[in-house]
């Protein structure tokens, strides 16, 4: 990126164990992901051509997903003019992945993380429950990563109604 970045945490909510604005993440870890209806499996560095936003959410064709998905295609051209690779990563397989990204129109790539390999290298899993039973998963959170692993900004608490508008108004402060 040709323009200087201030690294921001995009929260007003204490920072709960998330990595850090300024630390850099393993990149080195496999991953399989569906780009433009292609499954193949990368390392994550390999995504990195350029700044990317990670958004990470829970699972395809659920309420609460659907609409931060919905957010994120609705203005994906946006985050490419800016300059940014978009990825959204969940537990998915990725046949999930193909028949959810054509049911909506997705055209950013969706990352099937079903060991939280994204989340653990960025220091997200958290306590979650459900029915009264607590378990481990990864955060609903987004981060902007610079090409070197470097995190330039993090969401903490994702607005799943309109997500990209609040990706858009962190990525003006970069």
């Amino acid at each position: 990126m040709s323009k200087k970045t201030k690294p921001i945490r995009a929260t007003s909510e204490p920072n709960h164990g998330v990595i850090s604005v300024g630390q850099k993440i393993d990149t080195g870890f496999p991953l399989k992901v569906v780009q433009d209806g292609v499954l193949r499996e990368v390392v994550f560095r390999d995504l990195l051509a350029k700044p990317a936003v990670v958004s990470v959410y829970m699972k395809n064709n659920t309420p609460s997903c659907d609409r931060q998905n919905d957010s994120l295609a609705a203005h994906a051209g946006e985050f490419a003019a800016l300059g940014y690779d978009l990825i959204a990563l969940s537990r998915d397989t990725c046949g999930s992945h193909l028949k959810y990204a054509s049911k909506k129109g997705i055209s950013y790539t969706l990352g099937s993380d079903p060991d939280d390999a994204f989340a653990r290298a960025a220091d997200s899993i958290v306590a979650k429950s459900m029915y009264g039973k607590t378990y481990q998963g990864p955060a609903r959170a987004a981060f902007v990563i610079a090409t070197d692993g470097t995190v330039l900004a993090v969401i903490d608490k994702v607005d799943t109604k309109d997500h990209a508008a609040q990706l858009k108004a962190v990525l003006a402060t970069l």
